[in-house]
């Protein structure tokens, strides 16, 4: 859903490109550094402190910040590559996946919600890439695509420790109802 609008904000996408390629560090590393702070958040809320909530919610963010930064760097210097997509899309799954199992490690929800939320989570993105394999482009479908998974989890846990369990909870919800999306989406989009 978010996808959606990237058009408008292309500007904005395209001086934060600037910058950080300005640097002369590969969208890789960009992705690396995503990933970094993505496991970051996940220690910090397995080990449940005080507030880790709040910590382990502005750490996601930033981790979502350099999600957007290493797409936009490639495209600035010319540099994109399939090699660069796929550790992409992997490191993105690898994040997700951390995040979980820190609130899982951390007790901020129940071990069937956290499986619940993951599992269909990973079968929004399947979806997507077995869909594409086909020839039917997925992007933008749906309501809880991984960019708005992370941001329940992010801004709702950020509310309180006993938030992170409604945001686990929305996250199964809208994850499910996104795998229905694509499946519709990918069955009226093929020819047989």
């Amino acid at each position: 859903m978010l996808n959606n609008f990237r058009e408008g904000l292309k500007p904005t996408l395209h001086s934060i490109g600037k910058t950080f390629a300005s640097t002369g560090l590969s969208a890789n590393f960009w992705t690396a550094v995503g990933l970094a702070f993505a496991f970051a958040a996940a220690i910090i809320y397995a080990i449940h402190l005080e507030y880790s909530f709040v910590l382990g919610g502005v750490l996601l963010l930033v981790s979502g910040f350099f999600d957007i930064v290493d797409g936009q760097v490639a495209r600035i210097t010319g540099k994109t590559s399939m090699k660069g997509a796929f550790l992409d899309s992997v490191f993105d799954k690898i994040a997700e996946v951390a995040i979980f199992l820190g609130i899982l490690i951390g007790g901020y929800s129940e071990g069937y919600l956290v499986v619940l939320a993951i599992t269909l989570s990973l079968l929004v993105s399947y979806t997507r890439a077995r869909a594409e394999s086909l020839g039917v482009q997925l992007q933008g479908i749906g309501i809880g695509e991984r960019a708005e998974r992370l941001l329940v989890i992010a801004i709702i846990g950020m509310a309180g420790d006993g938030f992170l369990n409604y945001a686990v909870i929305i996250v199964a919800v809208i994850a499910a109802i996104t795998f229905i999306q694509r499946i519709i989406s990918t069955c009226r989009g093929m020819k047989n």
